[in-house]
């Protein structure tokens, strides 16, 4: 069982606090995203993949319509009425204070399932997990559908992957105020151990991809907490959508989406566009472009040029997208220079977090040691540094 002492420890506490065993429990990954950055709510291509550490969800039926759910690692309790599950009041500020805002990730799930079946009882629930928050490798996904799969499980609500995502991210949108896409969620849901997933948004399909065994990811946190939920996530999401009205009016072929623009025409039709929209459309067509050559790479087991198209995507999300920070560009230029490291990006919506670096397998040691060294002597303070392979997607214990 993946993250075993994880799941021992909530089976004590859940005893303990309910003075009963779970009758269901669910384990979701959080994920890295490896190439394709906002390019999920554009409808375009995304390169990620699920990974060792996540979010077990455990629950047992509730006598009355009464809903106790507890967050393990506080042990703190919030209750709720299982027929009368709202959404927090408009412009509730997720990142700015609030009490327990942890429960929105849960709630929000629930009230998905239960349009698709009215509950006809409450619950007892509580959740642990290892995903470090505010890393980018989204913890909150790995909640969402930790407690999607155990809840569908409890009240018998027939399920599917497509679904579950939706309903996280319905979550997000309605109950946490952040417009996500769907990227955490299938990449939680998807992955597969040593291979990464990659997800056209338009169809909302996916296939897994092989890696190799000649390399590993990375993943070094830079402590530097981020919030999506503070606007910055929504206002680039915005622009993209502007940018898109903009090239459907311009463009003698449908636009549905900034995937529909390639780059040659982001060129020559941006004209009209305010500067700062005209760039953040354009990371995400750079994007779309860099995952299907990536895929192309990957196929020819062209690691190097894997890398190289990392690198490229960092710098549009520095240059063009404005959604990373100093603390993730030191990561990059450090490893531009460290023998065995073929590439590096954020990873995630950016604005702090972790950074993602595709190192040889043999390298791993020397790679970490010289990256944290690198951090610790820009910001005088260390980064975390640990070893990601990718890993097997959500499942019911």
């Amino acid at each position: 069982m993946t993250n075993k002492p994880i799941y021992d420890e909530l089976q004590g506490k859940f005893r303990a606090h309910f003075g009963r065993y779970p009758e269901v429990v669910a384990y979701a990954p959080g994920r890295i995203e490896v190439l394709g950055n906002h390019t999920d709510y554009n409808e375009g291509f995304v390169f990620s993949a699920a990974i060792q550490f996540g979010t077990f969800f455990a629950v047992a039926k509730s006598v009355s319509m009464g809903c106790r759910l507890v967050a393990g690692d506080l042990m703190r309790e919030v209750t709720f009425s299982a027929d009368d599950v709202k959404p927090p009041p408009f412009g509730y500020p997720l990142s700015k204070g609030g009490s327990d805002t942890w429960q929105n990730y849960v709630k929000g799930t629930f009230a998905g399932l239960a349009e698709r079946k009215p509950p006809a009882h409450g619950f007892d629930g509580m959740f642990l997990g290892n995903v470090p928050l505010g890393s980018g490798l989204s913890s909150s996904a790995a909640l969402e559908m930790s407690t999607g799969i155990a809840l569908a499980k409890l009240y018998n609500i027939a399920t599917d992957a497509v679904m579950l995502a939706k309903i996280g991210q319905n979550a997000e949108h309605t109950f946490v105020g952040c417009k996500c896409g769907l990227l955490d969620q299938i990449s939680s849901l998807a992955g597969q151990e040593n291979r990464l997933v990659k997800t056209d948004f338009r169809s909302v399909s996916y296939e897994t991809v092989n890696m190799g065994a000649e390399a590993c990811f990375l993943l070094c946190d830079t402590r530097t907490k981020h919030a999506l939920a503070d606007g910055a996530y929504n206002r680039l999401r915005e622009s993209c959508e502007q940018a898109a009205a903009h090239f459907a009016r311009v463009l003698r072929h449908p636009v549905n989406a900034i995937r529909d623009v390639s780059m040659t025409e982001w060129a020559i039709y941006k004209r009209g566009l305010p500067e700062d929209v005209a760039n953040h459309a354009a990371h995400p067509i750079g994007e779309n472009e860099r995952v299907l050559k990536g895929a192309k790479l990957l196929s020819e087991g062209n690691l190097a040029g894997f890398g190289a198209v990392m690198f490229d995507s960092h710098e549009s999300s520095r240059v063009l997208f404005g959604n990373s920070c100093a603390e993730l560009d030191a990561v990059v230029d450090a490893a531009k220079k460290i023998p065995g490291v073929l590439g590096a990006r954020l990873s995630g919506g950016g604005f702090g977090g972790s950074a993602v670096v595709l190192v040889h397998s043999r390298d791993v040691e020397t790679a970490s040691a010289a990256l944290a060294s690198a951090y610790a002597a820009t910001f005088n303070t260390p980064c975390d540094v640990s070893v990601i392979k990718p890993a097997a997607g959500a499942y019911l214990v």
